[in-house]
């Protein structure tokens, strides 16, 4: 059974997240999205959540700020309209929406609680818990994580010049004059944050990248990547083994590469489905 969920933040933003709900079940796996990863872009979530549903495990597909390029919500503290998404996200609201989340779930009375991200939601699991030391989360699923250079490394250095420029300026809650990525409307502000800030660049595939946030995160889990992913410059096994390396629990973490697929597990959604199920029925034996 699915059903919808309006999450507050502390801020007062309410999230819009849906619950993939088993009978009874006392473990849930909370999904992190990334940027635009909607049940539109990322159709695998369905998967998802009906597959760990057969296994009496709840799922819940927990939309931040990005899912969707704009979003109505209303704020529960203003009791104003208000208009999130990718256009305006800031990266330092991360701790908070992932909190709401993890709220929501021990309200709810879930004994075990997963917590997973993918794609930029990844980056956000790691930036959380590297900050956090939660015991709410026994274990952390990492899903593609995205590799920021590789993401803005065709912004020009034109385009970099302006996206300062118009921060500088006191702009920066104004569109930029072209599309961010080639593909992003959104403004100064959130542009900046991709392009010259550590908040969630936490993942590389050099080995001496700036690996700082992985390193603190005391938690175990498992890493996953499509051996076809396209942010990763041809090699993801070697981008995910980096990741972990980095880890204090590298030894502990489980990694799993889907073959033939990408970013967003194209033909492959079952797949990744049935080994979360696995992975998540050997953490409960």
């Amino acid at each position: 059974m699915m059903k919808k969920l309006n999450v507050p933040t502390n801020r007062g933003t309410v999230l819009n997240g849906v619950l993939f709900e088993a009978q009874s079940a006392d473990t849930v796996v909370i999904a992190i999205t990334g940027i635009h990863g909607n049940f539109y872009s990322n159709p695998f979530y369905y998967n998802f959540g009906d597959t760990l549903n057969s296994g009496n495990i709840d799922f819940i597909y927990a939309q931040t700020n990005d899912a969707l390029g704009k979003i109505d919500t209303v704020n529960v503290k203003t009791g104003k309209p208000e208009i999130i998404g990718s256009f305006k996200e800031d990266f330092n609201d991360t701790d908070e929406d992932i909190e709401a989340y993890l709220d929501y779930a021990k309200q709810a009375g879930y004994k075990h609680i997963i917590l997973a991200g993918h794609s930029l939601g990844a980056n956000k699991v790691i930036y959380y818990l590297s900050r956090h030391h939660d015991e709410r989360v026994e274990h952390f699923l990492l899903l593609s994580p995205a590799n920021l250079t590789h993401m803005t490394s065709d912004t020009s250095e034109q385009e970099k010049q302006i996206v300062k420029r118009m921060v500088e300026t006191g702009h920066g809650q104004a569109f930029l004059p072209f599309y961010f990525m080639g593909w992003l409307p959104c403004y100064a502000d959130t542009a900046y944050q991709w392009l010259f800030t550590d908040t969630l660049n936490n993942v590389h595939v050099e080995k001496d990248g700036e690996f700082s946030q992985c390193e603190k995160i005391t938690h175990t889990g498992a890493l996953l990547i499509g051996t076809y992913d396209r942010f990763t410059y041809g090699d993801p096994a070697g981008f995910l083994k980096n990741i972990n390396d980095h880890m204090p629990t590298a030894a502990q973490n489980k990694l799993i590469f889907i073959e033939k697929t990408g970013h967003t597990y194209q033909q492959k959604e079952q797949e990744v489905a049935d080994a979360l199920l696995k992975l998540v029925q050997d953490w409960r034996k």
